[in-house]
């Protein structure tokens, strides 16, 4: 009789644990809370946004098509930066434009496979990214220090097969992330706290307990942006120390722009990076600042920041643009 007992009361507790299993996966949609609650508030940061969003990316594309189409700007460093705008395009439309379609909806919602979509490219795009730095670093590090071998070791073809590396990079590392998610239940609630869909928001409302999958994303994401983060200032310390001993004149003074430039994109790119994955994945106040700065503002200011500093390219750029008024006054 206790045996029958038992057996029953077995089966009782593994059906309750597949019909909880079977729930778990009936969670269809997100609703995103957003940056406010407050409708004038979300007004003004629609127009607020909207206007760099409409300011900023033209200047990107702009970036894209001088360098495409002005043959004195067919070295290495270039074809990468024109590589990195594209890249920071993309990163920032990723969730800026869902953002700002939000600002005007008095519900703001993702369904779970837009939401994973969303999770995916934008851990796809920010890890090719961070590879690409490191790449723009290595060919600094070859302008520099082996100027004479520079057209053999940074060719064409070399530059491209690191490009190609640098996206797999961002798509191994990123299905990674979505292959953890996708493995935990959702069963309620449904709310993220946020403006966009990201690992740190989507791990806090699992019914699971995630604590394996969220030492394992820190590790991929929070380690390697330290450790690419570390490893380029480093080196970019040991650019700008042998530039200043060894090297006289114009063009050290380019050279130092140059180190300048990439070493502001990485502390923009990296920094936000660490803060928001390289710690536990608890709320913290600042996290939505944080993360405006690192999926929007920061990517589409990125490759204007270098430009700034680099004659050539800016000489070029307006060239581009009397060319489009000469041909719209024609």
């Amino acid at each position: 009789m206790e045996d029958t007992t038992a057996v029953a009361k077995l089966r009782l507790l593994k059906s309750t644990h597949l019909e909880g299993l079977k729930n778990s996966t009936q969670v269809t949609e997100f609703i995103l809370t957003g940056l406010s609650h407050e409708r004038g508030v979300q007004l003004f940061l629609f127009a607020l946004f909207l206007a760099f969003y409409m300011i900023v990316l033209p200047s990107n594309v702009l970036i894209i098509i001088t360098i495409r189409s002005d043959p004195h700007l067919s070295s290495p460093m270039y074809f990468l930066l024109a590589n990195l705008a594209f890249l920071d395009i993309w990163y920032s439309s990723i969730t800026a434009p869902k953002m700002l379609v939000d600002f005007l909806a008095e519900r703001k919602i993702i369904s779970f496979w837009g939401c994973i979509a969303q999770l995916f490219f934008l851990h796809f795009v920010g890890a090719s990214e961070m590879f690409l730095l490191t790449v723009m670093a290595y060919d600094r590090y070859v302008a520099i220090c082996r100027p004479l071998h520079y057209s053999t070791m940074m060719g064409r073809r070399l530059c491209i097969l690191l490009v190609i590396a640098s996206w797999a990079g961002g798509f191994v590392h990123s299905l990674i992330q979505v292959v953890l998610i996708l493995r935990l239940p959702f069963c309620g609630p449904n709310e993220l706290d946020n403006y966009f869909c990201d690992i740190t928001q989507v791990l806090r409302i699992t019914c699971a307990n995630s604590f394996a999958e969220e030492m394992v994303m820190i590790f991929s994401s929070g380690l390697i942006s330290v450790v690419c983060f570390v490893a380029l200032l480093v080196s970019y310390i040991f650019l700008l120390t042998m530039l200043k001993k060894n090297t006289t004149g114009e063009s050290a003074s380019k050279a130092l722009s140059t180190c300048y430039s990439h070493i502001t994109i990485v502390i923009f790119m990296f920094t936000p990076a660490i803060y928001i994955y390289a710690r536990p994945f608890d709320e913290y106040a600042p996290d939505k600042v944080v993360s405006v700065f690192h999926t929007i503002i920061f990517p589409l200011l990125n490759p204007i920041i270098y430009t700034l500093r680099n004659k050539e390219i800016t000489t070029a750029m307006k060239k581009v643009v009397n060319r489009c008024l000469l041909c719209k006054e024609t």
